[in-house]
């Protein structure tokens, strides 16, 4: 993967982080730097680490799938982005949370990072054999979330309900062009 790539897929990751950060910022309705800055640390702690996880996993087998890596990585990506796209689609739902609790954050930070987990298994068949390898693609993944979490709680605070975004299909059509050109790659070198 180039760099852009990562960059690319740091944001598809980080876009569901995105989304709740700006309903946390919307019910925050002031600034409180100390909710902000602990909930942008543990969902981009948590977007770092899930495809980390998911690499031990996936790298612990990979001999055993070589021939079909590829396919399952192209399947991942392709799962994860046409479900990124359904969920623009779908009635969106008030949640009440608090999102000044622990609890809730961490809640929030690990259901939105299982879609990094799935991304850590696809890194293991693309050419990240090794954990230095991993070391600039999950310290992006980890600082854009952290960004996108903070910038997300400031927009919900300062636009509050008429600041309406829909990012679910961009980031999903990123990920399966990803995906696409993984198998592309494979199967035509």
């Amino acid at each position: 993967m180039s760099t852009l790539e990562i960059w690319l897929l740091a944001i598809s990751l980080g876009i569901d982080c995105f989304t709740v950060s700006i309903a946390s910022g919307i019910i925050l309705k002031n600034i409180r730097w100390n909710i902000i800055l602990k909930m942008a640390f543990f969902f981009g702690l948590f977007q770092a680490l899930m495809p980390l996880i998911g690499w031990f996993g996936a790298s612990r087998f990979n001999h055993l799938i070589e021939t079909y890596d590829h396919w399952i990585a192209f399947g991942l990506l392709a799962f994860l982005g046409i479900r990124m796209i359904r969920e623009n689609f779908k009635d969106e739902t008030i949640c009440c949370f608090d999102p000044t609790r622990l609890k809730v954050i961490l809640t929030l930070a690990v259901a939105t990072s299982i879609d990094a987990l799935a991304v850590g298994i696809s890194f293991a068949f693309t050419g990240f054999d090794t954990l230095s390898s991993l070391k600039a693609p999950l310290s992006i993944i980890g600082i854009t979330s952290f960004l996108m979490v903070a910038s997300g709680n400031l927009i919900g605070i300062f636009f509050g309900k008429r600041f309406h975004l829909r990012m679910e299909i961009f980031g999903g059509l990123v990920l399966i062009a990803i995906g696409l050109k993984i198998l592309i790659e494979h199967l035509y070198s």
